[in-house]
């Protein structure tokens, strides 16, 4: 059987699958071992690990199979797994940019890549970056430098759920010598595929929708050999941002449901959206999958029919009655992170340091609404309940 022509579904199940357990077991075993046999026959040994087993911290089993089932998934030609997303980002960073130079970065993104590039890599390792509304083609093209390396970008953007058009960007970049990289966490590879639009480095947070149970972290890279080579070497060997293989077994158990959840999270998100649209409580909702969202016709020719489940809102009041909000709400918890099972929520008030780089309509403070796997009329009731306990204006 062909594998390429296989439907996502079945390649989020099938791929990657190792059947060489001595006992026959359906599902793969955990090898929880921190180093392997090396070969005594003169076999050649690649001490590098990208082709032998050698130390689990060049590679192991686990991350083999994870790394080829993410592959499947995106398209991508090869795969690289790290220890948490923030390791991913900065084995990105670390590997693909030397002193002097420059990045131009969305001025929408993870804090953890806001911190990086605007604070530690300016003052530890020269490099200088450019935090630009990527969604306006214009002005990543004005942000071009002679020494310009890398265009990183997050779309859908997190937490305002804003999208770029890879494609385009990559186009500029690649004409100016530049790697594109894509943080498409907020999509997960079953809705975007920056490699298949000319991105150069497809990143994920693993922790998020890929595991989707809240119970493991980690993250990947999706590139070509020779670049996921160069990441291997620097930042999996030599800095050590290895994934367990306990963990990488939870993500790719996590994984078998991928493209199932994502397809329920987007449907219930769609409707909990459109409610919060219509309620006059609410000051503003942006989630790709809406007509009035900035970038709609984008989110369909990229993402299709699913829209993920991340929505941005606020509601009209002061901070008190944004938190009384919070606090009524009993099936959406409040917490960081995004992409679990169960809807989680959280406040992005006036004081944080981000909201200035944000769109005008965000600066007055909003919610990061990630909708799980709930029934979207039973959130809608919570919601409803939790306007009524804080005493939302209506406008």
């Amino acid at each position: 059987m062909d594998k390429k022509k296989l439907k996502k579904t079945t390649l989020a199940v099938h791929a990657g699958t190792r059947k060489d357990d001595a006992f026959g077991a359906i599902n793969g075993p955990i090898y929880m071992t921190s180093n392997y046999r090396l070969p005594s026959d003169g076999t050649f040994i690649d001490w590098s690990g990208s082709n032998t087993n050698i130390y689990a911290r060049n590679r192991n089993v686990n991350q083999m199979v994870l790394q080829e089932r993410l592959c499947a998934l995106s398209g991508a030609e090869d795969c690289v797994i790290f220890g948490s997303g923030v390791a991913a980002l900065a084995g990105i960073f670390t590997t693909f940019l030397d002193s002097g130079d420059h990045v131009i970065v969305s001025e929408v993104c993870y804090s953890a890549t806001n911190i990086l590039l605007r604070k530690v890599f300016p003052k530890k390792y020269n490099i200088e970056s450019s935090f630009v509304d990527t969604t306006d083609i214009e002005a990543v093209k004005k942000a071009i430098r002679p020494n310009t390396k890398l265009i990183h970008l997050e779309s859908p953007g997190n937490p305002t759920t804003g999208l770029t058009d890879i494609a385009a960007v990559a186009e500029i970049a690649h004409k100016n010598n530049a790697l594109v990289s894509v943080d498409a966490t907020f999509g997960s590879p079953i809705l975007v595929n920056p490699t298949l639009l000319g991105a150069d480095l497809e990143i994920h947070s693993m922790t998020k929708y890929i595991n989707g149970h809240g119970d493991s972290i980690g993250g990947c890279v999706l590139s070509t050999t020779e670049n996921i080579d160069k990441l291997k070497e620097l930042a999996l060997v030599n800095y050590g941002g290895v994934l367990s293989p306990f963990n990488a077994w939870l993500v790719s158990r996590g994984l078998a449901t991928l493209p199932l959840r994502m397809a329920q999270h987007s449907k219930t998100a769609l409707k909990v959206a459109e409610f919060l649209e219509a309620a006059p409580e609410v000051r503003f909702v942006s989630y790709p999958g809406l007509n009035s969202h900035p970038q709609h016709e984008l989110a369909k020719k990229t993402m299709g029919d699913q829209f993920s489940g991340m929505i941005a809102f606020d509601i009209n009041g002061d901070q008190e009655v944004h938190q009384k909000f919070i606090n009524a709400l009993n099936l959406v918890t409040h917490a960081v992170s995004l992409g679990d099972i169960e809807s989680l929520i959280i406040y992005y008030d006036q004081e944080s340091d981000k909201l200035p780089y944000y769109p005008e309509i965000y600066r007055k403070g909003f919610f990061r609404f990630s909708v799980g796997l709930e029934d979207a009329d039973d959130l809608i009731e919570d919601i409803q309940q939790a306007f009524k306990a804080c005493g939302v204006k209506k406008k």
